[in-house]
């Protein structure tokens, strides 16, 4: 069994697709997805209709789903303008066209989708969010759990993640950058165990924004964005607590891809985003 994160396909069916035609999928494995599959791109229903068909993968909603159903539920012109600043139009041109059935089935699942996701693989707890976390905030609620990074935070359970990550602002979860991006998450313990954060939101060509002691070059030699591990120093004991899995297909070519993880052993997989897609 292999468990796989993507996140940010941004409408861009064809590049998505291509890159999970390079892990092929089988029936024991995990995908976890960290929303944005909405907007920006040529196909975000078809987007849509991909990941639903999978029946191995797991779901979380991203900042873009959250403009989208804001602008559904309020009708305002404002959400509406914002929505559309930030490349809804081809989402609401795709959802226009779908019956109606399947238009409320989509909405409905949308909103129901959840803001954060925990996976173990082999000795290694992962937190997963759309945009990343508030760092000091959860490291606060373990503090009140009875953990602290004096014993380090690599026995923490599962369900206490959980409950920690229940409890950060919807905000932080889905639009976040700087403040997570700038700085480790402090959850690494001197043992070197403990959990990263896996986020997208912040496409990685613009990471050198607010990120430093990034591991990788942003761009391959061919100039597309790359996955990048984030944070190994001093004071994480080596270890990347961090990593950006946005391509940056939001935009498009030349830089663009969709990029595909398997935690497992750090692989990655790339649906490279052509001119004119």
């Amino acid at each position: 069994m292999a468990t796989y994160v993507t996140s940010d396909a941004h409408g861009h069916l064809r590049a998505f697709d291509a890159a999970l035609e390079q892990i092929s999928l089988g029936a024991d494995d995990r995908l976890y997805v960290l929303g944005d599959m909405v907007d920006r791109g040529p196909d975000p229903v078809g987007v849509l209709r991909l990941v639903r068909s999978l029946p191995n993968a797991q779901v979380l909603m991203g900042n873009h789903e959250d403009m989208l159903l804001n602008t559904i539920s309020s009708g305002t012109q404002l959400d509406l303008l914002t929505w559309e600043m930030n490349g809804g139009s081809s989402t609401a041109a795709g959802l226009d066209a779908c019956p109606h059935d399947e238009y409320v089935d989509i909405i409905r699942w949308i909103s129901e989708l959840p803001l954060f996701d925990v996976v173990s693989v082999g000795e290694r707890t992962y937190l997963l969010a759309h945009a990343g976390i508030d760092a000091l905030g959860l490291r606060g609620y373990l503090a009140t759990a009875g953990f602290s990074a004096g014993t380090g935070y690599g026995d923490v359970p599962e369900d206490v993640w959980r409950a920690a990550l229940a409890e950060q602002d919807p905000e932080d979860l889905l639009w976040t950058r700087g403040a997570f991006w700038g700085e480790p998450t402090g959850l690494v313990g001197p043992d070197g165990r403990g959990p990263v954060v896996i986020s997208g939101h912040t496409p990685t060509v613009l990471l050198a924004r607010y990120a430093e002691m990034m591991g990788g070059p942003v761009l391959n030699e061919d100039d597309r964005a790359n996955m990048v591990e984030v944070g190994a120093c001093w004071d994480t004991f080596g270890v990347a607590d961090r990593i950006d899995i946005d391509c940056s297909a939001a935009a498009g070519a030349p830089h663009g891809r969709v990029g595909i993880m398997r935690l497992d052993d750090h692989a990655v997989f790339y649906g490279t985003i052509e001119e004119g897609a």
